[in-house]
Order: C-alpha cells, then structure tokens, then sequence
C-alpha cells in the first residue's frame, strides 16, 4: 500500500498541543496514528500529525482554540463508521476524537428530552429511556457503536425514518465550539423557539462549522405494539410494486425496508438469517403504535400483501422472531464484508414513484460493467444504499467500481432526488455537488461555512468540489490526492 504523507511532522507543535491536556491525550506514534488514517470508507486515508483524546468539554474547546491560533487543520471523530469518508483525516492536521465524552448529562421523562456528550453511543440513549416507557427515534444501521455526534454532523437516518425523520427532527438544542473556538448554544428543551433555526443548521453540516459538546434530543414513548412482516419476492421490481401499494393506500408503518438477493447471501452467512428460498428480494414491513390501530392496520397490510404476490409472508410471531429479522437487515452493510474483500456503500435518494425503474437500470449497469452490487435500501422514502463490491488488489477495480457509483448518483439527480439521503457528501461525493447545486447555491454554501469557520480547519476537504479537480468515477487523481493530503488503496 502506497501511502502519501505530508512533510516530517513539527514536533513543536506537537509538544505545545501535548502541553495542553493531561498527559497521554495526545497521539503521535506510527502505531497509535495508524487506527485512525480512514473512516468506515477505507479506499482513501491519510496519516495525521497527531490524535487529540479529550477527557471534557473544556479540553475540546482548548484543542479548537490551539487549532484556530495555530491555524491548524482539525477532524472531530466519533466511531468512524462514516460511509462518505467525512472523517478522514487531513496530512499535517489533527484528530480530535470524541468517544471519552461518552456521558448523558440528563434525562428527563417528564419533559422527554435527554442531554448528551458528543460520544455517546446512538443505542445507549434508548437504553437509558427505555425504563421509563421512552426511545430515541433514529436508528441507522449502526447503531450499536455509532456516536451522536456523528449522528449530528452527517443527519443520520435510519430504517424508521419513514415515520419518524432524521436527527434534525428529534435534535431540539446544540452546544458546540465552532471553529474560532467561540462557545455556543443553539436552542434549548424545548421545540417553542423564536428566530432563526441555528439548531437544524448545524445538524447536517459534516463537520465544517465545529464540534458538538452538548446534545439536547428529543424522545419519544415506545409503541406499544409491533407487527413485523417479512416477505419474498421472486424479482426485485415485484417488491417494488409492494411498496408502492403500501404506501399508496395511506399505511404510515414504522419502516419498509428491501434487501435483493446478493444482501440475502450476506446476511444468511454472516448473522444465519433465515430467508424465504427462490426470492429474488425481501420487503420488510413495520407497523407500530396503539394496539388498536396495529390490529386495524394489519388486516389492511394482510391485504396490500397478498394482492402483490409474494412467495412468502413471514410475520413475526414475538419479539425475538421480530430482532431476528432487524438483525438481518442491519448486518446487510458489514456482512457484504463475507462476499467480498473491498465495497463501496453508495447512499442516493430517487422519488418513490420511480423506485422500480432505478432499481432496473441499476442492475443492468452492474451487468454491464460486471461489477457486483447487492442492493439494500429505505424503500419508503426512496433512499438507496447500493453495495458496490469489488477487489481492490485488481487493477482498475476500485475505479470501475465508483464508476458505477457515480452513474447512480447522476441517476438519482436525474431523477429528481439528492445525492445523499443520510451517509452526507463527505470526500466520496463533493465532485458531484455541481450537478446538484448551482454556482449561486454553491456559492451560498461556502460563505455560511466560512461565516463559522473563517479559515477553513474544521474538516476541510469535504462536501466541497476542488474546480477543475477530476470526479471519482472520472479514473482521476482525487484533488486531495493531488495535494498529498490522502493516499489510495
């Protein structure tokens, strides 16, 4: 593996940092940095002067007031499962991870909001609300190791986003260090606020305006009732159509999700789960809320089901046949892992309506460039999660394998939708911004980041095109590589 590096790191620097913090929260050996040279997409990464371990909010804040003197590049991390490598580290910059300030400050079941640090795991907060009849809402895939702060920075998703929303929806208040080390807090406990909504512009932004030291969440009471509906489908397309019965009658379930044949593969090898034979896809469908509404809807869902022809509905008979079915689907990312040594997950977002279609064209471009994909999705808000697989250690693999990435990503500009539904722009996606955005948007963009972070150190490189610069699936030098800044597998 060739790796490029930035000049000989300044042991100055270093040893002032150190100087800041008690001793051992600094990082700079070989071995120490190499954990942190990649994110959850590891094609690209780059080695950082040195990784920052703070203890307290206070250590944070002094690190981002050292980097904005210094005018030093800065990376906050989390767990590093970002799939858009938004938080692959800058060569000659540092690394400031979060995961120490792993406390719930708060919790109140009267007014149902928790207070967070920034490490705290996405699953820890509904374990902490869960005796009191209360849940934290959002819930990507990787849940159970995922922090909210990544969750805040990149506007995590998850399968019951359908019904429920993104982080943004359940965030009420935020108190962070924006890059010039001023302290401040957005909103507050409650949603009755007045002004501009500096809480939803923060949630969202990668990274680029400073680092989240308090959370305030919203939560929610627990559905008293769920049915979960497994179904298989002898093509892709048939699913789709179920889908769009389901959702054309007025059902709002909790979650409709999809995994095609290869994620099935996956999923059996990796977590043994047990899927209908001869289906070419699965529909999962959740509905939850009062008993009596479930039962009501379940004989509507029964319904829509049976008129799409399935090969087989599975509904769970209890609670454990309920976890193995989401156990399953959220394994679908990792378990990919057992087909193939390197993978691309891709996150686009096409209208519903058109879901069918993109799904068709999809495949026929996997077929054509022969590049497998394993297809696991949000079918409900058409919010693609295309498993692109390929083998890094053949020659031109990785660049057929973000040309197809980038084929679905126009796609889903074409079509209407977005780039990104919940993984964010990070590294992976900015040179496809300008086909999103317009010059005047882009532009827009760029002076409300710089109106946070004037001198550009908090995670630059991301969400924003370099002019000129070669787009992924264009077979280029990524910009970031021309500058040395990251390396390649």
């Amino acid at each position: 593996m060739d790796t490029l590096t930035s000049a000989s790191p300044s042991a100055a620097v270093v040893r002032r940092l150190t100087a800041l913090l008690p001793p051992g929260r600094v990082l700079a050996g070989p071995a120490q940095l190499a954990a942190y040279e990649s994110d959850g997409l590891t094609a690209f990464q780059a080695t950082p002067l040195a990784v920052v371990v703070p203890e307290t909010a206070d250590d944070v804040i002094a690190v981002v007031r050292f980097c904005h003197a210094e005018k030093l590049p800065f990376v906050a991390r989390g767990s590093g499962t970002s799939l858009s490598g938004g938080s692959t580290p800058i060569a000659g910059g540092i690394v400031i991870t979060l995961n120490r300030l792993n406390r719930i400050l708060r919790l109140d079941p009267a007014e149902r909001v928790a207070v967070v640090e920034p490490g705290v795991i996405n699953l820890a907060v509904t374990a902490a609300a869960q005796p009191y009849g209360l849940h934290y809402a959002p819930d990507p895939s990787s849940q159970s190791i995922c922090t909210i702060g990544g969750n805040v920075a990149f506007n995590a998703g998850g399968a019951h986003c359908l019904k429920y929303g993104m982080t943004s929806n359940h965030v009420l208040g935020v108190k962070a260090v924006l890059a010039t080390g001023e302290v401040v807090e957005f909103g507050g406990p409650s949603r009755e606020q007045t002004g501009p909504d500096w809480t939803g512009l923060f949630v969202g932004n990668e990274g680029l305006f400073g680092i989240a030291l308090e959370v305030t969440l919203q939560l929610l009471p627990r559905a008293e009732m769920f049915h979960t509906v497994l179904a298989g489908y002898r093509t892709l397309e048939q699913a789709g159509d179920a889908v769009a019965a389901v959702v054309a009658s007025g059902l709002l379930p909790g979650a409709i999700e999809i995994m095609d044949a290869l994620a099935l593969q996956a999923a059996s090898a990796a977590v043994h789960a047990d899927y209908p034979p001869g289906c070419e896809a699965v529909l999962i469908v959740e509905l939850e809320g009062p008993r009596e509404v479930v039962a009501a809807d379940r004989v509507r869902l029964d319904a829509i089901l049976a008129a799409s022809k399935p090969v087989e509905v599975r509904p769970a008979r209890d609670a454990a046949e309920r976890l193995a079915i989401w156990k399953g689907r959220k394994s679908a990312f990792s378990a990919v892992g057992r087909l193939s040594p390197d993978f691309i997950v891709q996150d686009g977002v096409v209208p519903r309506r058109r879901l069918g279609e993109a799904l068709r064209k999809i495949s026929a471009w996997s077929k054509e460039m022969n590049v497998r994909c394993a297809n696991v999705f949000h079918a409900g808000d058409g919010n693609l999660h295309p498993l692109i697989l390929y083998d890094g250690r053949e020659a031109g693999a990785l660049e057929r394998a973000e040309a197809l990435a980038g084929r679905i990503l126009r796609l889903c500009i074409e079509m209407g939708g977005s780039i990104t539904g919940e993984h964010g722009v990070g590294m992976e996606k900015r040179e496809y911004l300008p086909e999103m955005f317009s010059p005047d948007e882009i532009d827009c963009l760029k002076r409300l980041r710089a109106a946070f972070d004037p001198l550009g150190i908090a995670n630059p490189g991301k969400m924003f095109p370099v002019a000129g610069a070669p787009a992924l699936a264009q077979h280029g030098l990524h910009p970031l590589e021309q500058a040395g800044v990251i390396s390649r597998e």
